[in-house]
């Protein structure tokens, strides 16, 4: 099937675009195909096009705030999708996730504190944690059976030895695409609750979900967890707007949120962009349908990088997403050493992907593919790696086969 407004290429060179731009300065060689960045080469959905143009046609960017018209569309969505249900007070506007996490990291830890996070994940968690002189502690996921799991008593051992006061989860998971289930919420709300940890959970994949699988918001699944949860959400990656620098936080309990706002004051930040706030209503009160086609679209994107590894790279192990955009891709039948995985990717597949290293040590052999692009780009990138792989195993795989 051809989705027209998936399929159309659009050129994102010379737009300050972080992912097209910024080779040189990010120390790549030119030529690379970039499929790193977690942002989709899809224009926003037309709504969020007009609302944007109908702020610029105005002409005047003044302050400005939410109010109900803003709210109502994003309690809205979060419950005919999710059952979530929720209160307009309990919304915080932020500019962007990782600044939320960073200001509760603030707000209810102290240095020294030990943050718990569950890597390979989501590398601006280690950053964050350790720029803000808090202790990173690492329950690592296990791969058991081509699929991640999580290490409950790994988990409480963790948090009962090493002063854990804060939890970030990720769900869907980034990278390993994991759509916890309400078992295994549970299990680690229960965790959490008997140790008295906050939880901050990070659910901005939350719309990418597959067939077969349904997204659980932490604080509806774990209601007892329900008032010491930082629900973090954003329209930034569902509809292609993250420039657009717009997050929601939904906390329920009035201290924490009072505690969580301070925090933002001392930073000296307010009001969200003009543009992110008609956006954010326009996506969420308009972009149901352009969501639905995207993720079809998505789906045949994940059918055929499953088929040309099968096909073309064969050593390379795709572990199956469940959710997000992302293909996690174990390259440790090909390579022993990380470092020369990398040399392979970029120096003779001519791709910048993300190194699996940098989702910290577990990560170490692993490459993800932010397949959130035309199909086009897609061939092409899958050409290059198939390309390096047949001259790097002499055109014949250990099975035998030849490509």
């Amino acid at each position: 099937m051809s989705y027209g407004e998936f399929d159309r290429p659009v050129d994102r060179r010379g737009t300050f675009s972080l992912k097209y731009d910024f080779a040189k300065e990010r120390s790549r060689p030119a030529g690379l195909l970039p499929l790193w960045v977690a942002d989709m080469d899809f224009p926003a959905p037309s709504c969020v096009q007009r609302a944007v143009a109908r702020t610029a046609e105005h002409g005047i960017f003044g302050y400005t705030e939410a109010n109900e018209d803003y709210f109502r569309p994003v309690k809205r969505w979060f419950f005919t999708r999710f059952g979530y249900r929720s209160e307009s007070e309990w919304i915080v506007r932020t500019p962007g996730i990782v600044f939320a996490i960073a200001m509760a990291i603030r707000a209810f830890t102290e240095k020294g504190d030990g943050v718990l996070i569950q890597p390979p994940v989501y590398y601006p968690f280690f950053e964050v944690i350790r720029d803000n002189e808090r202790e990173v502690v690492e329950n690592t996921l296990v791969l058991r059976g081509g699929r991640y799991v999580i290490d409950l008593a790994d988990f409480e051992e963790k948090i009962r030895k090493r002063g854990v006061k804060l939890f970030i989860l990720c769900s869907p998971h980034n990278p390993v695409g994991r759509v916890w289930n309400p078992e295994e919420l549970r299990a680690m709300g229960e965790l959490c609750k008997k140790y008295g940890v906050l939880v901050v959970s990070d659910e901005i994949h939350c719309d990418f979900v597959y067939p077969g699988h349904r997204h659980y918001v932490f604080p509806e699944a774990v209601p007892e967890m329900a008032s010491e949860t930082i629900l973090c959400t954003s329209p930034g990656k569902t509809f292609n707007m993250a420039g657009l620098q717009v997050s929601n936080i939904f906390i329920r309990d009035e201290a924490l949120r009072r505690r969580f706002r301070h925090e933002i004051d001392k930073t000296g930040y307010s009001q969200l962009n003009q543009p992110g706030i008609w956006a954010c209503r326009a996506a969420y009160e308009e972009g149901a349908g352009w969501q639905k086609a995207c993720m079809e679209y998505l789906k045949e994107n994940l059918d055929y990088i499953r088929a040309r590894l099968h096909s073309d790279v064969p050593e390379a192990v795709l572990i199956e997403p469940e959710g997000t955009y992302f293909a996690w891709i174990d390259f440790r039948k090909m390579f022993a050493d990380a470092g020369e995985l990398d040399r392979f990717i970029v120096e003779e597949a001519k791709l910048w992907l993300d190194a699996g290293h940098i989702f910290g040590r577990a990560g170490e052999g692993f490459q993800r593919i932010a397949y959130a692009c035309q199909r086009s780009t897609l061939e092409a990138a899958m050409d290059r790696l198939a390309g390096a792989r047949a001259r790097k195993c002499g055109g014949v795989c250990p099975e035998g086969r030849t490509v």
